[in-house]
């Protein structure tokens, strides 16, 4: 079956995370990506043997960090510091739709990489900048990874408890993820843009665009009307039916009844109080506002008294209700809902003989996206991609192995 981007050509020259994510969603979108890699080192995600305190390995040397940044993907390793190396990298360009990097501003001109350089040798060509800081302004050459992203944003902040003694970091690269799925919608628009009018171009998405465009309602809280969102404090919720509440069994629930006056009766019926329909101290928002404290507590001591999946079953008689069970992240892939939809699938891998990953998250009725393999061994493909692609003879082949540039 047809795929969204069959046809389309992706030339890879990222590490770490930010730009590998975002040529993976658009290598599951059916894009042919190939991932040049420095030759004899390859991308350092390789060697990331931990992360966040634990190991990250899996069976035949692989590691779970760079599998999960790196599907669907060909590698070739590469020497770029000589000049017949980047002869190779030219002729990519001259058969690709777009290039991705995600190095300092300045590295890739030293090597005859910048958009200017390139953009000669395909002026159709996309070329993508995963960056820290975006492509203007005294720091658009700094360094970055992911904290500085949620540190300097205020992300860490904003999703910090009230009266923590610390900011707290969210885990799991929020930051990269999000600059990912920001530069692969770039790249989209790109290519919509060159079919409609013609034009090649150079984009960027940086970290701090992206994570300012994630927290979009709470900046634009203090930026329209002067004042910072306050950080959820659940003891001192507003409106006590949108809050969560701890189960018998010790996990939590989360009930989101965004329009308090309308599901105020029957969510008396549900938990059981029909008498508190008409309580004054809680049946207007109002009156629930200025009571919160009483009501939550109130409620603490309702949801204590049943296990989570019993308040599930009764909430669901009332099919307007919106609520839901807090997970874990290990809970997901016994979730029925996630594997129904394959958000979390179940690959095929030479090493590990199956290996569960997050699925693609964009369903298509008629040119669905696909995992078609895991990520690839270091330079995996160089002797396909130069001859297939580049038209490189197998005697220049041999050549270029002599020399050390692949």
């Amino acid at each position: 079956m047809t795929m969204p981007l069959e046809s389309v050509r992706v030339i890879d020259w990222t590490i770490y995370q930010q730009g590998p994510v975002a040529t993976s969603m658009l290598g599951d979108l059916g894009a042919d990506v190939i991932k040049v890699e420095e030759r004899g080192v390859g991308d350092p995600g390789r060697g990331m043997t931990r992360t966040f305190g634990m190991s990250t390995a899996l069976a035949g040397g692989r590691n779970y960090y760079f599998e999960t940044n790196n599907r669907n993907k060909k590698s070739i390793a590469l020497d770029l510091k000589t000049e017949r190396g980047r002869e190779v990298m030219y002729r990519l360009v001259e058969n690709a739709d777009v290039f991705v990097h995600n190095f300092r501003q300045g590295v890739p001109e030293r090597l005859g990489l910048g958009y200017d350089t390139l953009s000669q040798h395909n002026p159709k060509l996309i070329y993508a900048v995963a960056s820290g800081y975006g492509p203007n302004g005294d720091e658009a050459n700094r360094p970055s990874i992911d904290p500085v992203g949620v540190a300097r944003t205020g992300l860490m902040e904003n999703v910090s408890a009230p009266g923590a003694e610390a900011p707290t970091y969210p885990q799991g690269g929020l930051a990269d993820q999000m600059g990912a799925v920001m530069l692969s919608y770039g790249v989209l628009a790109a290519l919509m843009a060159r079919q409609l009018h013609g034009v090649g171009q150079k984009i960027d998405c940086s970290h701090l665009a992206s994570v300012t465009w994630l927290q979009g309602l709470a900046v634009n809280c203090y930026l329209m009307l002067g004042k910072e969102m306050p950080r959820y404090d659940r003891s001192r919720a507003g409106n006590p039916i949108s809050n969560y509440y701890q189960c018998a069994d010790g996990k939590w629930l989360f009930i989101a009844l965004m329009q308090p006056d309308r599901y105020w009766p029957d969510f008396c019926q549900a938990i059981g109080l029909p008498e508190m329909r008409d309580d004054s101290r809680f049946n207007t928002t109002e009156a629930r506002t200025q009571n919160k404290a009483a009501l939550i507590a109130l409620l603490n001591e309702v949801f204590s008294t049943r296990t989570t999946q019993e308040w599930v079953a009764i909430l669901k008689d009332f099919p307007d209700f919106i609520f839901e069970t807090i997970n874990r992240v290990s809970d997901l892939d016994k979730d029925p809902q996630f594997l129904a939809n394959d958000y979390i699938v179940e690959v095929p891998h030479p090493d590990t003989g199956k290996l569960k990953m997050v699925g693609i998250p964009v369903k298509f009725s008629d040119t669905p996206g696909q995992i078609r393999m895991p990520a690839p061994q270091l330079g995996q493909h160089t002797e396909e991609v130069l001859t297939d692609i580049c038209g490189f003879s197998w005697e220049e082949v041999g050549e270029l192995a002599e020399q050390e540039v692949i």
